[in-house]
This record gives structure tokens, C-alpha cells and sequence, in this order.
């Protein structure tokens, strides 16, 4: 283990967490399969389950593997803590079900991935939590949709696939007096938006996109900025702030200080993890540290490649418009100037002429491009949302959400410019 620390992305994302294995000298990490883990006596197993101390109880809860690449992502995006799952969804459901219990809401973002549209809609009423969906162009909306029982607002970083970056600091801003901690999920933009330097209290990812890179693994992960005073306002998060029956009626608050601020992401280890068992495997841990470490280059190259596909398509007669950080103008520009540094990543949308037929189309005419439910992988990827990811929506979401029935979404991947072009360029022919 090296406690140096780094400050450059490139560095961390190569040695944060991890120096060399104190047993065998290895440099790479190696793959802890294993369930569980031998206590020193009675008294260290009883100080790991009082979290007097922490350390490695059982794999479901915690792995040497995965907390390499916990502690990794954490410091890349300049958090205190980080917890890995078993995928984005479990992500996505932990952060909120973190803080939100029955006949509780929270306000979030319209513009929304459509499995995390849909899980926030469907499977969370079932549980009896409310989501408010709201247009994020316009951050009062948040505040406007706000009551006592709202514990958290919810956003994407760069929206899946209306790509119009969300206003993270105006809406930090406005919950923050308030005790609501803003959420976002930064999967779209790692490294290339710092979301906790502008107020975000709690960022997710789905690894399985750009962190992994190769389309080999699925994973999540949490990180906590420990940026949020979670006893400031002790009525509007009782979940922290009141004894929980799901851990011996611990006050996180007050049982983690000795720890540091993270009474957040312990209790999402410690219960959720614990309880509802969505594990991260420590060898998709493992694939994950090995993206991890080329990240920093990918991302130069998704965002120098994706701003030249949007820039030809918007200058292409069968496109009638192009959502592109890079290329958009007015308020969108603004925001995308604001929070992203070193490009604006590697996904678009387009809107082609011709509608519904001519998308389909042109997706069954790519002859690189891959028709692939997935974005951030190092392959170039394009999908139809309306018919696909966005499908569970009804007419009037997914026009909340910019997507139309002619909408298509690209990830763009690391293949050399001309090939992709021309790859796009032949498809788009043979949909007129």
C-alpha cells in the first residue's frame, strides 16, 4: 500500500492505493477470491463489526481487490471514500435508497439514462419512495419541487443521450442550505468534469463505460466527497442523524467521527452492501484498476475524435441537428465551457432526416460502427434510444428528454477519424 499522494490524474489513476504486495513483491494487484477473511482474535473481529476499526470482514462487504480500485476512483475525483458494486443500477439505487425511506422523495434530472428513468419511476414507487422528475435546464425547478421529505436532487453530469450538461453548482447551491445533497452521475465524463469542485455532494458511475473501456465488465461504483455536513440539518436526513435498526441503532453522524466524513459511504458499505448483497466481483475489480490506468489518454482521445464526428455531422444534409457539448451554443455552451476541462468525451446524438425509418436505416447500414447497447467503450457504438434504451418511456418522456423518434446516439470510440467518418458518412447514404 502507498500512502504518497498525487494530484495529477494520470499518476493517481497508475498508484493511488496500491505500491507493491508486501507478501510476494507483485506490482499489479492481484485478484482476492476469497469470501472471507481470518481474524487476528476475538477482540479484532469484534472492533471490525463495531467499526472501532475497519478492515476485511467478508467479500460481499468488502475485498483487498476491490478497495484498491475504491480508494483509486475516489482520489481521481476528489473524494474521501468510494464504494464499488456489482453495476451502475445498484449504483444508482444505493445513492438515493441511502438516504430515502418510505413516503420519502427526491427531485432529479428528466434527462435521465432510461433504465435509471425507469427504475427511479417503477421499482422505486414500489418501494414507496417518490421521485420528481423535473427539466434541469432551468435549476429553480429543483427548489420548486422541494418539501420536507425531499433527502436528495439527482443529475447526470452529461445526460444520456441529450448530452447538455447538467447545472451542477447552481443546484448544489440551492439544496445545500437546505440539508439536500446533490447526486450526480459522472459516468459520461470522468476526468473530464471535477463534479465535487462545484458543490456535488455524492458522485456515481457506471465502470462498466469509460472506466472499464473495453466493454469486458459491468460494474458501479459510489464515491463520497465528504464535502456534505449531514448534521446540519438533522430532521431532513434521519438516516444518518437517528439510531438505525439495521445496524444496532448506530447514529452514523456521531459513530464515524473518529473515521472522518464518511458517515455517508460507510453506511451504504455497512447496510445496504451488506444487506441487499450487490457485490462487486473482485475480478471485475480488477479489470477495472487496469482501465483505470489508461483512462487519462482514452478520454483525450474519445473527446478530440467525438468533437470532429459532431462538427462533420452538423454540416451533413441528412442531419437536422447535432447534441454535442462541443458544438452547442447559448446556455448549453455556457455550461459546457463551466464544467468541462479537456474536451467534452465522446458521446453525441443526432437528429436524422427521414425520421424513424431513415434512423433505422442507417443504424442496419454501419459497417464499423457497432449496433450496441453500451457507450465509453474503446469501439465506436451507435443505438436508436426511442426503440431501445429509452423504450420503457412514454411519448411525452422521452420528449422531456430530447429524444425523438429519429434520434440516434453515438459513443464514439478510438478508431482512427477517417474511418469512422467514413463508416457514418456510407450509412447516412443509404438512408436517404
Amino acid at each position: 500500500m502507498s500512502d504518497k499522494k498525487y494530484t495529477n490524474p494520470a499518476t493517481i489513476a497508475l498508484h493511488a492505493g496500491w505500491r507493491k504486495d508486501e507478501t510476494t513483491n507483485s506490482v499489479t494487484v492481484p485478484i482476492h477470491m476469497t469470501s472471507s477473511y481470518q481474524f487476528d482474535d476475538t477482540d479484532h473481529a469484534a472492533n471490525l463489526f463495531a467499526l472501532s476499526e475497519l478492515g476485511n470482514i467478508y467479500s460481499r462487504i468488502m475485498n483487498p481487490t476491490n478497495a484498491v480500485f475504491e480508494e483509486r476512483i475516489a482520489e481521481l475525483e476528489g473524494g474521501v471514500a468510494a464504494l464499488g458494486l456489482a453495476s451502475g443500477q445498484a449504483a444508482s439505487a444505493y445513492a438515493i435508497q441511502n438516504l430515502c425511506s418510505h413516503g420519502d422523495n427526491f427531485v432529479a434530472s428528466s434527462h435521465l439514462y432510461g433504465g435509471t428513468y425507469n427504475q427511479f419511476k417503477n421499482p422505486f414507487s414500489d418501494m414507496g419512495i417518490e421521485v420528481r422528475f423535473v427539466d434541469p435546464s432551468d435549476p429553480q425547478n429543483f427548489l420548486d419541487a422541494t418539501d420536507d421529505k425531499t433527502r436528495a436532487y439527482y443529475g447526470e453530469v452529461l445526460p444520456n443521450p441529450s448530452f447538455q450538461v447538467f447545472p451542477l453548482q447552481e443546484v448544489a447551491d440551492l439544496g445545500r442550505p437546505l440539508g439536500i445533497p446533490l447526486i450526480v452521475d459522472n459516468t459520461a465524463a470522468p476526468l473530464i468534469c471535477r463534479p465535487f469542485d462545484h458543490g456535488v455532494a455524492i458522485i456515481i458511475h457506471s465502470a462498466t463505460k469509460y472506466i472499464g473501456g473495453h466493454g469486458t465488465s459491468i460494474g458501479g461504483v459510489i464515491v463520497d466527497g465528504g464535502n456534505f455536513d449531514w448534521e446540519a440539518h438533522p430532521d431532513r436526513q434521519p438516516k444518518l442523524n437517528q439510531p438505525d435498526p439495521n445496524y444496532n441503532g448506530v447514529i452514523w453522524t456521531e459513530a464515524v467521527k473518529a473515521l472522518g466524513p464518511i458517515a455517508y459511504i460507510l453506511k451504504a458499505r455497512t447496510t445496504l452492501l451488506r444487506d441487499m448483497g450487490a457485490a462487486m466481483s473482485p475480478f471485475n475489480a480488477f479489470m477495472f484498476i487496469q482501465g483505470l490506468e489508461t483512462l487519462n489518454l482514452r478520454m483525450k482521445e474519445h473527446s478530440a475524435n467525438g468533437q470532429k464526428v459532431a462538427e462533420h455531422l452538423s454540416n451533413h444534409a441528412m442531419v437536422e441537428r447535432v447534441a454535442y457539448p462541443g458544438t452547442s451554443s447559448d446556455l448549453p455552451k455556457e455550461r459546457a465551457d463551466k464544467y468541462l476541462s479537456n474536451g467534452c468525451g465522446g458521446l453525441l446524438g443526432f437528429e436524422i432526416k427521414g425520421g424513424h425509418e431513415a434512423g433505422k436505416k442507417f443504424i442496419n447500414s454501419l459497417e464499423m460502427l457497432y449496433h450496441v447497447a453500451n457507450i465509453g467503450d474503446s469501439r465506436s457504438l451507435a443505438i436508436h434510444p426511442a426503440s431501445t434504451t429509452h423504450s420503457q418511456l412514454n411519448e411525452e418522456e422521452l420528449a422531456s428528454g430530447g429524444i425523438s423518434s429519429g434520434y440516434i446516439r453515438l459513443s464514439i470510440g478510438l478508431e482512427h477519424i477517417d474511418d469512422i467518418l467514413a463508416d457514418i458518412d456510407q450509412a447516412l447514404a443509404k438512408a436517404e
